[in-house]
C-alpha cells in the first residue's frame, strides 16, 4: 500500500491535482484524499480550489457538479460506474410532468440527482441545509421535493408545515417516491436492538432514514453534522444509522470515543468502487474525465448556486 501512496503523491504533483473524497469512501481513500466531506462540502471545495485537476472519489452526480461548478478544470473519476440509486429513481420526463401539472410549483431537488434533473430544477439542496433551504421559501410557494421522500419528509417535519401531498391545504410540499438503498436497509428493530446493547449510547441518524427510524433517534444530522455533534458531544458512546464508511473518520478524529453502526447492511457498495488502484490509473490516463453539456451546465448552475448560498 506505501507503494501506491508514494505513486498517488507524485503523480497529485505532476498533474497538479487534488483528491476530493466523500465520507462514505474506503478507508484508504479517505486518508490519502486532500479533503474529505459531505456533498456540500465537496461542492464548495471544488469550487474554491486552484488545482487544475480534480479527482473525485464519490458517486457520480458529485463529480458532474464539480464539472459544472468548475468547467476550466478536469474533473476525473476513478471508476464512471459510481452511480447513485437514488439519482436514477426520477427523470427529466417525469420531473416535467410535475412541473407540468404544478406550474406555480418551486422545485427543490436534493443534490443527490443528475445534472439534468438539476437543470430543471429551482434549487438545490444538500441533507446539511435543506432545513434553512425550504425556509428561506416563501410559505405561500407549494414545493415539489425530490426525489428523497425521507429526506423530503424530515424537512417538513422541521419546517412545520401543512399538508403531505399536492394540493392540500397550507404550505405544500409534495414528495417523490425515490429514497437511497442504504439508508432504507437501515430498520427501527436494529436500533432498538443496539440500544438494548449499549443503554448510555446516543442515536445519531442521516435524514435519509425512514421516519421510523428517526423517531428512534436523539440526534438527526448530515454527515458533517455527525461528525460535528459526535466530536463536540460529551457522551462516548454513539449509535450511527447511516452508510458505514463515516465509522472510520469518526473513530479517527475522536480516538477515546466508541461507535456503533446500526447495522453492517448499511454499506453502499458504489461508494465503495473507488480504490487507491483505481486513483493511480484515473492519474496516469488522466481518465475518466467527467463533463457536463453546456446547455444543462447552465441552467444547472442556478440551482446549486442557491445550494452554495446556503450555510
Amino acid at each position: 500500500m506505501q507503494s501506491m501512496i508514494k505513486r498517488i503523491r507524485e503523480l497529485k504533483k505532476q498533474r497538479q491535482a487534488i483528491i476530493l473524497a466523500h465520507n462514505y469512501q474506503r478507508d484508504e481513500v479517505q486518508d490519502i484524499a486532500d479533503f474529505v466531506g459531505d456533498s456540500l462540502g465537496l461542492a464548495q471545495t471544488a469550487s474554491k480550489t486552484d488545482a487544475k485537476v480534480i479527482v473525485f472519489c464519490g458517486v457520480h452526480f458529485m463529480a458532474e457538479t464539480a464539472a459544472i461548478l468548475c468547467p476550466d478544470k478536469i474533473v476525473l473519476m476513478p471508476d464512471p460506474q459510481a452511480g447513485c440509486p437514488m439519482a436514477n429513481m426520477i427523470t427529466v420526463r417525469e420531473l416535467k410532468e410535475l412541473k407540468k401539472h404544478y406550474p406555480d410549483a418551486v422545485v427543490v431537488t436534493y443534490v443527490n440527482s443528475s445534472a439534468a434533473i438539476k437543470a430543471e430544477s429551482d434549487y438545490c439542496c444538500t441533507s446539511s441545509n435543506a432545513v434553512k433551504l425550504v425556509q428561506s421559501i416563501p410559505k405561500e410557494k407549494r414545493i415539489i421535493f425530490i426525489p428523497d421522500q425521507y429526506l423530503g419528509s424530515y424537512v417538513k417535519s422541521q419546517t412545520c408545515l401543512t399538508g403531505s401531498q399536492f394540493g392540500q391545504a397550507g404550505r405544500d410540499i409534495g414528495l417523490w417516491r425515490g429514497y437511497c438503498p442504504t439508508h432504507r436497509r437501515i430498520l427501527p428493530q436494529d436500533i432498538e436492538n443496539k440500544k438494548h446493547l449499549y443503554p448510555k449510547a446516543e442515536v445519531v441518524v442521516h435524514p435519509e432514514c425512514t421516519p421510523e427510524v428517526i423517531a428512534l433517534a436523539d440526534k438527526v444530522a448530515s454527515t458533517s453534522g455527525i461528525l460535528k455533534y459526535c466530536h463536540e458531544s460529551d457522551r462516548n458512546e454513539f449509535i450511527i444509522g447511516t452508510e458505514i464508511g463515516i465509522l472510520h473518520r469518526l473513530k479517527k478524529e475522536n480516538p477515546g470515543k466508541t461507535f456503533i453502526p446500526v447495522t453492517e447492511l448499511a454499506d453502499c457498495p458504489n461508494m465503495k468502487l473507488n480504490s487507491l488502484e483505481k486513483i493511480i490509473w484515473s492519474l496516469e490516463d488522466m481518465q475518466t474525465r467527467i463533463t457536463v453539456p453546456e446547455d444543462i451546465a447552465q441552467r444547472a448552475m442556478k440551482s446549486i448556486q442557491r445550494m452554495l448560498a446556503v450555510q
